[in-house]
This record gives structure tokens, sequence and C-alpha cells, in this order.
């Protein structure tokens, strides 16, 4: 006579199957990312060639860039200045940063929520990889959002004459709740990896 326990189990086999198969559901939402990363990338060039046609000396180019970083002066623009320069240096950098946090959640997220890479004899595989879990993965993306946070709110210093007090005020307190944030996250992940490491 089988054991009703084992019988029970066999049965429910085939549900247990499907609902983890159902992880592959997020793979066109990686792909998606993958897209949305392409499109970083042709922005970045789209910026990078104005502002090196600016700098030969091509007025469209250059009133392509001062709209792009909404820069605005009471005098005529007629040349690149260092303002403007260090804006468009600053908005490629954090779209180099943005892309960044997308390859950590593209490669993180389908390492940890999706399937194994097996990237370990790879020589290119990412440091971070290695030990990447659910916990890493979100102070790292924690960490990055703060940086992004960081970039953002020194455009706005610099360009600061075109903004509101308001907004300068906000975007100052919300950059601050992003790093309490990211204090809170590392702090707890920490308290709770403690038991395991005493275990």
């Amino acid at each position: 006579m089988s054991d009703p326990t084992t019988s029970q189990a066999v049965s429910l086999r085939p549900l247990p199957n499907l609902i983890f198969a159902s992880r592959w559901l997020q793979l066109p939402l990686y792909l998606g990312l993958i897209a949305a990363q392409a499109v970083y990338v042709f922005h970045f060039w789209v910026e990078l060639v104005h502002l090196l046609e600016a700098a030969f000396g091509s007025e469209t180019a250059l009133q392509a860039l001062v709209t792009s970083i909404g820069y605005k002066s009471e005098a005529q623009i007629a040349s690149l200045n260092e303002t403007i320069i260090m804006l468009v240096v600053l908005a490629l950098i954090d779209v180099v940063m943005i892309s960044n946090l997308l390859i950590m959640v593209i490669v993180g997220g389908y390492e940890t929520f999706v399937s194994r890479m097996n990237l370990e004899s790879h020589p290119d595989q990412p440091e971070w990889l290695s030990h990447v879990n659910a916990s890493v993965l979100k102070v790292k993306l924690a960490t990055a959002i703060i940086g992004i946070s960081s970039i953002h709110l020194l455009k706005t210093f610099i360009n600061a004459a075109n903004y509101d007090v308001k907004v300068l005020m906000w975007q100052t307190i919300i950059h601050a709740v992003f790093l309490l944030s990211a204090l809170a996250i590392a702090l707890t992940d920490r308290l709770m990896a403690q038991p395991t490491a005493h275990h």
C-alpha cells in the first residue's frame, strides 16, 4: 500500500513545476530593459556628437545642447562656455550611471530570479556577480540611485538660476531621503546577516 503523503507529493509535482517555471515570464521584461539600454546608448552618442559639433562652431548643435540641458541666459549664447560644457558632461555621466544601473538590474536580476548564467570561468565576469543575491542587489541598486540623484542635484545647482527655490529645496530633500533609505537598507541587511554568520 502506497504512502498517502508520497502520492500526494507526486500529484502536486506539476503545480510546483508550473509555479517555478513562471519565473521565465520575467524574460521579456529583461529583454525590454536591454532595448531601453540601446535607447540610452543612442541618446548618449547624439548628445556627444552635438557637443563635438558645437565645439567646432556649429550654432545648430549648440542650440540643441542648450535646449536639452534647459540652460537659459539673459545674453545671447553664441558659443560654448564652461557652464554648458559642464552641464552636458554631467548629462553624459548621468546616462552612463543609469546604464550601469540597467546592467545591474538586467544581469543581477536574471541571475538571481530567473536562471544561472554560469559565468564563473568567464574572464569578463563582473566581480560583484560572484556573490550577488537579492540583498546585495538591493543595496547596490540603492547606491546607484544615490549616485544618479547626486548628478541630477549637481546639474540643478550649476543651473540654479533657472530653477525655483522650491524645486531646489525638494530635490535636496528627495536626495537626502534616498541617502537615508540606502543607509536603512544596508543596516537592515547587516542586522539580518549577523545571526546567519553567528550560526
